[in-house]
């Protein structure tokens, strides 16, 4: 085997991902949107197959391809059957092009995912020397020990103060060790703090860490498709719900996690560089499980991203990252993008004395129509705390932001865009 046949057998491969990739995404999402009421366990198994296959279908395909003898001929079918639908002539034009930049097509590939895993590579390096060299808070390196014993852990974890840091982080398998950010140890109640730990603990009882360095070589590898980037954000997703569970069951408070889990987004959306991650849906998706539990039924904008997905690789046969998250004050993706809200400018809602005598808590989505110039020249409650002076509160003190317009092809324009503030008490 030489390097030209080598090169082109790999070039191909690559290329016949693209449909791939669409098929295993697709069936995928039909699995998961059928498994939306079984345990998450159940799920996580489904998307971890699939992301599996991301990877085996391709390996075998250049295997094939390698031990057969011919190289690229041998791999080359559906393109070929492509071509003869497009007609002779061009067809042959369009196959004979595509063959003679497979080389490009080669390079290209290695190169970006030569940084992508020098990238990885950093990480780990990175999160090694946090675990040998930042400080060691002996207070809450003992309550997590008797923590671990708790939950059935017989080996240590250790526990880590870092100072830059966005949120708590378990690495290691063989000597696991938990990154908690310094704003977390002196900003939060320590049953809230004690909370998440528990829910880091779960990552390390399930040996998390090995699936997600898996994650890690698949999307570095097939980093070209948005189908591998999916399933791989659907896994992080089940498998954060099996950590919330887990933690629950250790506590015995559910609505203990869920109010740890509000108090880190409060203290993210008080952060300028945490506030635009505290708008992600999955953090709100996960805190309403903890406390209403119910029967999902079936939603189909949960199948638009799988359709959207099969429709951008059947036309364009070129693979763009995307994420399927609500534009609650993020950014837009391609020509067009959504409003943002600079956090800096945004005052921290007073929360009215007569709520927190009632105790009232609950959550509160607003709309902003955003004028060109970055105005809110209009604005409503999309959806009730259930407390009309919370409302009112946040969209008080909201409404005051200062906005980056939304774009449509460069240009400012008016766009509605939502925010939303979670009322909890400490």
């Amino acid at each position: 085997m030489n390097a030209a046949t080598l090169v082109a057998s790999l070039g191909w491969t690559l290329l016949h991902f693209l449909w791939q990739g669409v098929v295993l995404a697709c069936a995928t999402g039909i699995l998961l949107v059928l498994m939306r009421n079984a345990r998450p366990e159940r799920r996580y198994a489904v998307a971890c197959t699939g992301l599996l296959l991301c990877l085996v279908w391709p390996a075998a395909d250049l295997a094939t391809m390698l031990a057969s003898g011919r190289g690229p001929d041998a791999g080359r079918l559906p393109f070929e059957r492509a071509a003869a639908g497009l007609g002779s002539m061009s067809g042959a034009g369009w196959l004979a092009s595509l063959q003679s930049q497979l080389g490009w097509i080669v390079a290209a590939w290695a190169a970006c995912a030569g940084a992508l895993g020098l990238r990885m590579l950093l990480g780990l390096a990175w999160i090694e020397r946090a675990a040998r060299s930042e400080a060691i808070d002996q207070a809450w390196q003992a309550r997590l020990s008797a923590l671990a014993l708790r939950c059935g852990l017989t080996q240590h974890v250790r526990l880590r103060v870092v100072e830059r840091l966005a949120s708590p982080v378990t690495a290691g398998w063989w000597r696991p060790v938990v990154l908690v950010p310094a704003a977390l140890v002196s900003g939060m109640p320590p049953q809230l703090l004690e909370a998440l730990l528990a829910h880091e603990l779960g990552h390390v009882k399930r040996h998390d860490y090995l699936v997600n360095l898996l994650q890690n070589v698949v999307e570095t590898l097939l980093f070209y498709h948005p189908g591998v980037w999916w399933i791989s954000r659907r896994i992080r997703f089940e498998r954060e719900q099996i950590a919330d569970d887990f933690a629950a069951r250790q506590l015995g408070e559910p609505r203990r996690l869920a109010l740890a889990l509000s108090e880190l987004e409060r203290l993210q959306f008080s952060g300028p560089h945490l506030a635009q991650a505290a708008n992600g849906g999955d953090l709100m998706t996960r805190i309403r499980r903890l406390l209403r539990p119910d029967v999902q039924t079936l939603d189909w904008k949960a199948a638009l991203p799988v359709l959207g997905l099969l429709l951008a690789c059947a036309a364009s046969a070129h693979a763009v990252s995307g994420r399927n998250a609500l534009p609650l004050a993020g950014t837009g993706t391609g020509t067009s993008s959504m409003a943002v809200a600079d956090f800096n400018s945004c005052a921290r809602p007073h929360y009215p004395q007569a709520d927190l005598d009632a105790r009232h808590a609950g959550t509160v989505t607003l709309a902003f129509l955003v004028s060109a110039e970055g105005q809110v020249t209009d604005s409503r409650i999309r959806r009730s705390s259930g407390h009309p002076t919370l409302d009112e509160a946040a969209h008080a003190a909201l409404s005051e932001c200062r906005f980056r317009p939304a774009r449509n092809h460069g240009r400012p324009v008016q766009r509605w865009t939502q925010v939303q503030y979670v009322w909890t008490l400490d």
